[in-house]
C-alpha cells in the first residue's frame, strides 16, 4: 500500500503523488511568537514531523519549510503591553518555541524563513497580482479583490474551507484604508505612526499575514508544491486567502492540504482568551519531553485531543511500557539495533498516518517481547526490540534514540526507574484513595517521604520530587 493523506480541498484521501519523483515538498505554517507556546501550538509540530520521519523512512528527500510569522498585530500589541521592543518580543518568543520543539523531539527544519525577511518577495507578488487584475493598491495598503478572482474562469474562492462568497467575513480591522469590498483582505498594510515599516512602490507599511505564507512557500519550495500542513484554525481565512492569491498569481501552489485538530478542555479550542492554556515549560513538570510527544502524537492527527491530567498520565504510562521492555532487552547484554516495522505498522502509516492503530502494532510486539523474556528466549525478545524501535523512531519516541538517552544526563536511566517507581506508588495511592482507603493512602504517602520523596496534591494531580536534604 502507498501513502494515502486526507486532503482538506477535495475532501478525500489521496495518494501521495509528488510534484518530483523521490522527493517531498512540505511547508508548514509555523510559530506566531507573541507569548510562551503552549501543549497547543506544539501538536501541529508533532504532527507533522511524524509525516516527515515517515517519509524519510520510506525513501522520500524531504524538504520541509516552516515558517515564523514575525510580524503581526497581536505581535506588536503584547510588546506595546509589556513595554518592549517588538523585535525582542519576537525574538524572545522565537527561542521558547525552538526550545519547545526540540524538547520535544522535533526535526529541524530544512529552512525557518521569517516573514520580515521576504518583503522582496511579497512585493513581486503583489506586482503580479494587480497586473494580472486581482490586487489593487489604495492609500499606501495593496488588498487581493475577493470578488475579482470569484469571477474568473480559473476562481476557486472557497473551495478550500467551503465559505460562500457571500458568507465571507476576513476578521479584518473595519478601518483598514481605501478597501473596496469587506470581503477583500490586505496583502499590504499602510504604515501607522510608532509601528515598523518597510518600503515598497505603494508606500510604507507592512505584509498581511495571508501574502507572507505564499511569498515564503513558492520561495523555497517552488510555484507548485507537495503538500501545506497546520492547525484546523487556519483552514480559514489563512490557508483559503493563500490558496486564493498563489492560483491568482498564476501558480500551482500546494497540491495537498493537511490540517491536524485542536487539543482541547472540556471541549473548547485550547487558547489564551479562553484561560486554558497549559505551556509547554509547565507540562513538562508533570512529565517528561519524551513522555509528553507520545502523548501528542498518539491520537490521529486529524482528530481532537481533549486534555487532562489522567489523560496526559496514562499516555505516560504507556509509552514507559514500550521503554522498559525495551531497556530490558539491553539489560541482558545484548545490543538491539534498529530492525524493520511491521506490515501492519506500515498499513497504518500509509492510511493517512493511522498513529493510533501503528502504536497497536508497537504495543502488540512489547507484549510478544515481554513473553519471550519471561521463557528466555532472548533471540525473540531482541527481534521484537528491534521491531519496536524502528517503530516508534517514525513517531519520534525510540527509547534509545541519543536525543532521549541524553535527555536526563548520564542519571538518565536511573532517574527513568525512578520515576516509574514513584508513579507506581501514587497510582497506587489514587486508587486507594478512590475507594476511600485513606489509611492506605496515607501510608503510601508516608512510605515516599521517608524514602525522601515529597508528594503535593494538586488541581492536575499529584506531583512528586526529591527532598531537599542537608544531611
Amino acid at each position: 500500500m502507498t501513502l494515502h493523506l486526507y486532503d482538506t480541498a477535495t475532501r478525500s484521501l489521496r495518494e501521495f503523488t509528488p510534484v518530483r519523483e523521490g522527493h517531498a515538498s512540505v511547508y508548514l505554517c509555523g510559530a506566531t511568537p507573541q507569548s510562551v507556546p503552549h501543549i497547543g501550538h506544539v501538536r501541529s509540530g508533532v504532527a507533522f514531523d511524524v509525516l516527515r520521519r515517515w517519509l524519510l523512512a520510506t525513501g522520500y528527500d524531504v524538504a520541509f519549510v516552516r515558517n515564523v510569522t514575525d510580524i503581526d498585530d497581536k505581535i506588536l500589541t503584547k510588546a506595546a503591553e509589556n513595554g518592549r521592543p517588538w523585535w525582542e518580543w519576537v525574538a524572545t518568543h522565537e527561542r521558547e518555541f525552538t526550545r519547545a520543539y526540540d524538547a520535544l523531539g522535533v526535526l529541524p527544519p530544512s529552512t525557518e524563513p521569517r516573514a520580515t525577511g521576504h518583503v522582496t518577495q511579497m512585493i513581486d507578488y503583489m506586482e503580479r497580482l494587480i497586473e494580472r487584475g486581482f490586487a489593487y493598491p489604495a492609500e499606501g495598503s495593496v488588498y487581493f479583490d475577493v470578488a475579482a478572482w470569484s469571477a474568473a474562469p480559473e476562481g476557486d474562492y472557497g473551495h478550500l474551507s467551503g465559505h460562500r462568497l457571500e458568507e465571507v467575513d476576513q476578521g479584518e480591522a473595519a478601518d483598514l484604508r481605501g478597501k473596496r469590498d469587506p470581503r477583500d483582505f490586505a496583502l499590504w498594510k499602510a504604515a501607522k505612526p510608532g509601528e515598523p515599516s518597510w518600503p515598497t512602490p505603494w508606500g510604507e507599511g507592512r505584509p498581511g499575514w495571508h501574502l507572507e505564507c505564499s511569498a515564503m512557500a513558492t520561495w523555497y519550495l517552488g510555484g507548485t508544491f507537495d503538500i501545506h500542513g497546520g492547525g484546523l484554525d487556519l483552514q480559514f481565512p489563512h490557508h483559503e486567502n493563500e490558496a486564493a492569491q498563489s492560483h491568482a498569481a498564476g501558480d500551482g501552489f500546494a497540491r495537498y492540504w493537511l490540517h491536524n485538530g485542536w487539543v482541547t478542555m472540556a471541549g473548547e479550542k485550547m487558547s489564551k482568551s479562553l484561560g486554558n492554556v497549559l505551556s509547554v515549560p509547565n507540562i513538562l513538570s508533570a512529565v517528561r519531553p519524551v513522555e509528553l510527544r507520545y502523548y501528542l502524537g498518539s491520537a490521529h492527527y486529524r482528530s481532537m485531543l481533549e486534555y487532562s491530567p489522567e489523560a496526559l498520565q496514562e499516555a505516560a504510562a504507556g509509552y514507559r511500557r514500550i521503554e522498559a521492555f525495551v531497556r530490558r532487552v539491553t539489560e541482558a547484554g545484548v545490543e538491539v539495533p534498529v530492525g524493520d516495522w511491521t506490515d501492519g505498522f506500515a498499513a497504518a502509516m500509509n492510511d493517512d498516518l493511522g498513529v493510533p492503530a501503528a502504536l497497536a502494532e508497537i504495543h502488540g510486539r512489547v507484549r510478544e517481547g515481554n513473553t519471550a523474556l519471561a521463557s528466555g528466549d532472548l533471540d525473540a525478545a531482541l527481534t521484537a526490540a528491534s521491531a519496536v524501535r524502528a517503530m516508534t523512531a517514525v513517531v519520534g519516541v525510540d527509547p534509545l534514540d541519543p536525543h532521549w538517552v541524553a535527555e536526563g544526563g548520564a542519571d538518565d536511566a536511573a532517574t527513568t526507574a525512578l520515576d516509574s517507581l514513584v508513579r507506581a506508588e501514587l497510582e497506587a495511592r489514587d486508587i486507594a484513595r478512590s475507594n476511600k482507603d485513606f489509611a492506605t493512602a496515607d501510608a503510601i504517602r508516608d512510605r515516599l517521604v521517608s524514602a525522601g520523596v515529597e508528594v503535593a496534591d494538586t488541581a492536575d494531580g499529584q506531583r512528586w520530587s526529591l527532598a531537599n536534604r542537608k544531611d
